[in-house]
């Protein structure tokens, strides 16, 4: 038998996307187990538009959670993963479409390397098909993490292979290794809301032993809500959370005394971002009282990494 997917969707006012979306899942030539669409509280119709849409195509492998309140993007997608058993889970966003053989390009790789626990393609933007928007998740040596390859031609990528993580817009995981990951049920910490959940996953997965892979054939569409130049439109509270989710992945994984040597690069990045901040975003930099407010649950987390760490 093939190995089983499904496929899960947090939406959040979505429902300019959500069809497009579900239309390219439903024509994927891998055969889709479940396909879940966790709604964070749309105000847009969103909900309504996925009933009808299941409706009109009699499409019964969908199910649509509707939740009443905006639980975030990391706990949503856990309780996707809770709901399902199949060997493989497809993170996916609302505004990406995928090409038709993406899930059965991803899910052969996988079967193939036993020590991949994630995998992703080449997402290139939908307003420039010729430009990437990811490739993969790479993380320099002050631990900020980026799209690779984002913004560049996408002929540059042609070549497979493996990544320190992938991006959480179009993202394939194994069963065990979610399983393996998994804190208290948890496979993204639910604590991140939003934003770098998928970078804390990946360096978790890293220090477990588990491998990431990009494959440059299978291709998908990425809309990306959150535009360049367009951060000052975000409420505050996402500002705060893409701001101290970084600080607190990085309290939760990083050990040994290996990160000494980038310490007078880490100082100056620090100073510089931080006394932009206060110069030009004070109200953000309000996020670290939600850090301290959480440390004991941070500590919590941390001894329960370390312990489980395989790897530097």
């Amino acid at each position: 038998m093939n190995p089983t997917v499904s496929i899960q969707i947090v939406t959040y006012n979505s429902a300019k996307d959500i069809e497009e979306c579900l239309n390219a899942v439903r024509q994927q030539t891998y055969p889709i187990q479940d396909i879940i669409v966790i709604d964070n509280a749309s105000t847009d119709g969103t909900v309504e538009r996925v009933r009808a849409y299941v409706e009109q195509t009699h499409a019964n492998n969908i199910h649509l959670v509707a939740n009443s309140t905006n639980t975030g993007f990391a706990p949503a997608h856990n309780q996707g993963i809770r709901s399902t058993q199949s060997d493989y889970v497809l993170v996916l966003n609302p505004d990406v479409q995928l090409g038709t053989e993406y899930v059965e390009r991803l899910v052969g790789i996988m079967e193939q390397r036993p020590e991949v626990g994630s995998a992703t393609g080449l997402l290139i933007l939908k307003s420039s098909p010729d430009v990437v928007d990811s490739t993969g998740i790479v993380m320099n040596g002050i631990w900020r993490a980026f799209d690779r390859g984002a913004g560049e031609p996408a002929s540059r990528w042609r070549e497979s292979g493996e990544v320190f993580g992938v991006s959480g817009a179009a993202a394939m995981y194994r069963r065990k290794m979610i399983e393996e990951l998994s804190m208290d049920g948890e496979f993204f910490d639910a604590d991140f809301f939003a934003y770098k959940e998928d970078v804390d996953v990946a360096w978790r997965a890293n220090l477990l032993g588990w491998k990431a892979y990009y494959c440059a054939e299978a291709v998908a569409t990425h809309e990306r809500g959150w535009k360049k130049g367009s951060r000052h439109t975000q409420p505050l509270f996402i500002r705060r959370y893409s701001y101290i989710n970084r600080y607190k992945m990085i309290y939760k994984n990083l050990s040994g005394a290996r990160w000494m040597k980038h310490l007078p690069k880490l100082l100056a990045y620090e100073l510089a971002s931080n006394g932009y901040m206060l110069l030009r975003e004070p109200k953000v930099l309000g996020a670290w009282k939600d850090f301290f407010d959480k440390m004991p649950e941070l500590q919590k987390k941390r001894r329960e990494i370390q312990r489980r760490r395989l790897m530097e």
